[in-house]
């Protein structure tokens, strides 16, 4: 019998039965992992999982997380196993602590199954620059069609049903992209309520811990685990942690809720349309009052260029340190820093990731960089002042994850439209408000989704709201290859 492909706490619930047992879930997930055709591994920790599954003997009732196996993105820090971050020139690097998250699951008896591919150094949105190559969609054997990136392998082991719970990090839209390729609940909680120590830098000001779960009630238990206070973290929030779970609602009655109207006129693929219209219903029946709310057109085309000046600048000043000297594979056959830096990062970096240092670089150029970065930085601030803006009279921003239900790796011509629709995610970023992205319907076998974004830490308010919407869709816990 296969269980993995259900939610935590269904598992839990069998747990509690005693009619499977943690070593028979992480066996099942390695199992899982060995037979995946969609390279969505980087490590499978098959020793150190059956060892500490074997461990658990007495179900902790309380702990949702006991005994449920789960799988890290490859660019949090883990105690003795290989973190890569999917590219070469960490390919052999082995860290001697834990991430704080990391910490936190083992210390709530979660068994950690596996390290998951993701774009390289997590700059990338399409799952195409692992060092391993491309990681694919579970829902296309053809492997036509991406998942999306960069927590890639994260969102394919969810998706293909072989893991319950899994790690991610999202700076533009890396976990709540693929998710909506995948049929997942990706959530991004607010800047500052999950502690980062341990996660490979990308664009500090913008990273953010985030996660994959096939339910509204699973991310709710998560952040309860997750959320908190760090000391290693300086950037954490000293905000009180709360009980999600328990407090969840699909009861939205007061709630108001904006719709961009800007954005939806980019919107140009009937079966999302629909699905995205019918949703707004499920809104009204619940309570909540829906509005279409304008924002300069100018300001949503503006994102994508604010986004990719900030992050490769930011991405330049943190990788520095990976110059074959400090990390990275060194040769010592050269004489000097420089050559051995040229070297290392010549060898161990791919060229999209080369593509964004040589853009960071320029855009920090004393010449350059009021027309860039900082051009960049005021234009941020504008768009984080019109969303706060909006949610000074509305509780949330409700919009369509992506205008595609399906994403071809080979491409397709971009238009004004379709980069504002494929890029608005980043806005939650930008501002560090909390974000999620859940299921709301299917084209064929392909899922898609939408998009809840609310004011900083009200993390219950888009819970309880993707709550509401999942309970009338029905789309909970789905799995491709029609696994349930």
């Amino acid at each position: 019998m296969k269980y993995l492909n259900k939610t935590i706490v269904e598992l839990h619930e069998l747990l509690i039965k005693k009619e499977v047992t943690p070593y028979d879930l992480a066996l099942e997930a390695i199992e899982n992992a060995k037979q995946d055709t969609n390279n969505a591994f980087e490590t499978i920790c098959e020793k150190e999982a059956l060892e500490f599954a074997s461990s658990l003997k007495e179900v902790e009732e309380d702990n949702y997380f006991w005994g449920i196996p789960f799988v890290a993105k490859d660019n949090f820090s883990t105690k003795g196993i290989l973190t890569t971050g999917s590219s070469d020139i960490l390919k052999d690097y082995v860290p001697v602590f834990d991430a704080t998250v990391i910490k936190k699951l083992k210390e709530k008896k979660a068994v950690l199954i596996g390290k998951t591919t993701l774009d390289e150094l997590a700059m990338g949105g399409q799952g195409m620059t692992s060092h391993k190559g491309y990681t694919y969609n579970p829902y296309d054997p053809s492997h036509t069609y991406m998942i999306g990136g960069s927590s890639c392998g994260s969102a394919s082991a969810m998706a293909g049903g072989i893991i319950p719970f899994a790690l991610g990090s999202d700076t533009g839209d890396s976990v709540r992209k693929p998710a909506t390729f995948g049929g997942l609940v990706g959530f991004k909680p607010s800047w500052g309520r999950i502690s980062r120590y341990g996660l490979f830098q990308f664009a500090p000001s913008m990273d953010h811990v985030a996660y994959f779960t096939r339910s509204v009630e699973d991310s709710a238990l998560a952040l309860s685990v997750l959320e908190g206070q760090d000391d290693f973290d300086m950037t954490s929030s000293y905000r009180k942690t709360n009980n999600y779970f328990a407090s969840l609602s699909k009861d939205l009655k007061g709630k108001k809720i904006a719709v961009i109207k800007e954005l939806m006129d980019c919107l140009h693929n009937e079966t999302i349309l629909n699905a995205f219209n019918e949703s707004l219903s499920y809104l009204k029946d619940a309570g909540a009052e829906v509005d279409y709310v304008s924002m300069d057109r100018s300001l949503l085309g503006a994102i994508y260029g604010t986004y990719l000046v900030i992050s490769c600048s930011e991405a330049t000043s943190n990788n520095a340190c990976l110059d074959g000297v400090k990390y990275g594979p060194r040769n010592n056959e050269l004489s000097s820093y420089e050559e051995i830096m040229v070297d290392a990062r010549s060898k161990g970096f791919g060229s999209q990731v080369k593509r964004r240092f040589v853009v960071g670089s320029y855009s920090l150029l004393a010449e350059n960089q009021n027309d860039c970065f900082l051009k960049a930085q005021r234009a941020r601030r504008i768009i984080v002042n019109k969303v706060n803006e909006i949610l000074s009279s509305y509780d949330a921003i409700y919009l369509p994850a992506s205008g595609k239900t399906k994403n071809p790796f080979a491409g397709e011509k971009s238009t004004e439209d379709s980069t504002i629709i494929e890029n608005h995610l980043a806005i939650a970023n930008f501002a560090g408000l909390p974000s999620l992205t859940l299921p709301i319907g299917k084209d064929g076998e392909f899922p898609f989704g939408a998009n809840i974004t609310c004011r900083a830490f009200d993390e219950q308010a888009v819970l309880d709201i993707a709550y509401a919407i999942e309970s009338r869709t029905g789309l909970k816990n789905i799995v491709a290859k029609g696994d349930k």
